[in-house]
């Protein structure tokens, strides 16, 4: 079949992001994050109930914060590591900068999810990528690092349920959010050969159409997360890695919970971050220590090791994501080099 001809860098002002406004959005992004880290603060430091939150964070050791520190670098790396796999005609070098750029943009602005894949899907049409594979490959890559969420989601789960892990066996604290996950994870797989059968076979227009472009994409994913390409290690370490960043800020504090409901309750607390706030500050660390709290860690020592991870998880991918966008925006005139057709296919 005859490949549509590359298109010129007009689409990417369809998008509705240029550099100056690109730029501006990111630069007030981490305007409003360093207020409300430094307003949250403020609030530790003035109110006489959180003194204890503060005696916990200033006893912690330098040596396990800055093996925190090291371990959201490698879960930065793994979101790199996928990028590349899904856009896998991307030279390495730029890849990186335009993974990293999304997770400046993630963690730094409002409606940071959707954000961040318009900045990506901008940052690569400007140089020369197909809108239309953009957009395809954008979503293969949110649903293989969501697959990766709802296996580990299941496995904790069900794990914690059945005492192979340790834990509270609650019912609804491991059996409930297990069975969720294998209930979206088989749905997911099954998916495209249902949409088949029951629209894109019956029914004709753009209703068909869409629903065969999701069973597309879904199959993509599907090939990439059963597949034996060892860069699929790289979304399972931009999840583990990152939950390694909150285990060890409790056990800087001398103090961990038990490893599946840490996973539960961090999975199911990020479902918070939905909330358009600028790095879910306030919202994402409530949500967090309130699951821990169910799962029955101490208040105290929940919003410690929270506030020290969030601040880490935050300030790690949106000092590292800035100086990559802006390194991008400094060589935009430069050509990127895409890899050849055949590359793409003999490792899709």
């Amino acid at each position: 079949m005859a490949e549509d001809p590359e298109p010129e860098e007009e689409p990417a002002g369809n998008l509705g992001l240029d550099d100056v406004r690109a730029t501006q959005n990111l630069k007030n992004g981490l305007i409003s994050l360093a207020v409300l880290v430094a307003m949250a603060v403020g609030l530790m430091l003035a109110v006489p109930s959180l003194h204890d939150v503060e005696h916990n964070i200033l006893r912690m050791g330098i040596g396990w914060v800055l093996a925190a520190i090291g371990l959201e670098v490698l879960s930065c790396v793994g979101y790199i590591v996928a990028f590349l796999l899904v856009f896998n005609r991307t030279p390495r070098r730029f890849g990186a900068r335009v993974a990293l750029s999304e997770l400046a943009f993630g963690s730094a602005v409002a409606l940071g999810g959707a954000g961040s894949v318009a900045v990506g899907a901008w940052l690569l049409i400007e140089r020369g990528a197909r809108p239309g594979q953009v957009a395809e490959r954008s979503a293969v890559l949110f649903l293989l690092t969501s697959g990766i969420n709802v296996i580990t989601l299941a496995l904790a789960g069900l794990g914690l349920w059945a005492g192979v892990l340790p834990g509270s066996r609650s019912v609804l604290l491991s059996l409930v959010p297990g069975a969720v996950g294998v209930v979206v994870f088989v749905g997911f797989v099954l998916l495209p050969e249902v949409n088949d059968r029951l629209i894109v076979e019956r029914r004709d227009g753009r209703i068909a159409d869409w629903a065969g472009a999701m069973s597309d994409t879904i199959r993509q994913t599907r090939r990439l997360l059963f597949g034996f390409d060892w860069r699929l290690l790289g979304a399972v370490g931009y999840l583990w890695f990152d939950i390694a960043v909150l285990w060890v800020c409790f056990r800087a504090l001398g103090d961990t919970p038990p490893l599946a409901s840490l996973i539960l309750a961090y999975q199911i607390g990020y479902l918070s971050n939905l909330i358009p706030i600028p790095g879910g500050i306030g919202v994402l660390d409530g949500s967090l220590v309130g699951m821990f709290v169910l799962y029955g860690v101490n208040d105290t020592l929940a919003t410690s090791a929270t506030i020290v991870y969030h601040a880490i998880s935050l300030w790690v991918p949106a000092t590292w994501g800035t100086v990559a966008f802006l390194l991008l925006r400094r060589s935009r005139h430069e050509s990127v080099g895409w890899l050849p057709e055949r590359a793409r296919r003999g490792s899709a």
